[in-house]
């Protein structure tokens, strides 16, 4: 099955082609280039350089987060009108399973992060065992000082991998940061567990999808509380 990855996450705008699990190509910027100018030139420039025709393609994969607001939106509006237009199934993955999705290593608990901004960092715990990445427990919120906390609890060697810079000096001894090559978000990652999580699904299409926020922007925080602050000036 041939299948496109879109990963727009982060400020990592990734694209990929795989086939039946095989990678094909990817196409990764992380050079401070908007998604909204990068990413249709990237799969162009994939198409172009494969010789792959889009129409070809069977399988959309997205990663719909959580992640940057802005940056999920685009991702999955421009995979969307490729489903759309091609008519093919669209599968959107959780952003930190395909981040954990990197490192296929046994014996070690994996903890992809992500910047929530204000401290906050998203949190996911995942484990592979006989070839299949389990969940260990969902995505949520932490703030920076708890995150050591969770990890020691699990009494295993842990990997973090993700948006981990501002916090490798105050991770706890037993905590080892992987290498940046397979630490941020892979579009072949989110092809390849796209087409898995499609596996004895093909008659879904899938269309309808929503970015996975788990929290307000601070856009909305800002606007809520300014309507509450409104509401006390005219009392």
């Amino acid at each position: 099955m041939l299948t496109l990855g879109i990963d727009t996450a982060t400020k990592v705008c990734a694209v990929a082609l795989c086939r039946d699990g095989q990678p094909l190509a990817a196409y990764e910027i992380n050079m401070g280039m908007t998604h909204s100018e990068g990413l249709v030139p990237q799969l162009e420039q994939l198409f172009t350089r494969t010789g792959i025709n889009k129409r070809d393609i069977e399988l959309m994969s997205v990663s719909i987060g959580p992640g940057s607001f802005t940056g999920l939106r685009i991702g999955l509006a421009t995979a969307e009108a490729i489903a759309y237009s091609l008519q093919i199934p669209l599968v959107g993955v959780d952003t930190l399973k395909a981040l954990a999705y990197n490192i296929p290593v046994e014996g070690v608990l994996l903890a992809p992060i992500l910047d929530a901004q204000k401290g906050n960092y998203y949190l996911a715990l995942y484990e592979w065992k006989q070839g299949k990445l389990y969940e260990v427990e969902s995505v949520k919120v932490v703030t920076g000082g708890e995150l050591g906390n969770i990890l020691l609890a699990y009494m295993k060697p842990v990997v973090v991998l993700g948006e981990y810079a501002k916090i490798t000096d105050s991770l706890p001894a037993g905590v080892t940061c992987a290498p940046k090559t397979v630490s941020m978000p892979k579009a072949l990652s989110v092809a390849m567990l796209g087409m898995e999580e499609h596996l004895g699904k093909e008659n879904k299409k899938y269309f309808g999808l929503e970015p996975f926020y788990i929290r307000r922007s601070e856009a909305e925080e800002l606007w809520e509380q300014r309507q509450k602050n409104l509401a006390k000036s005219d009392e």
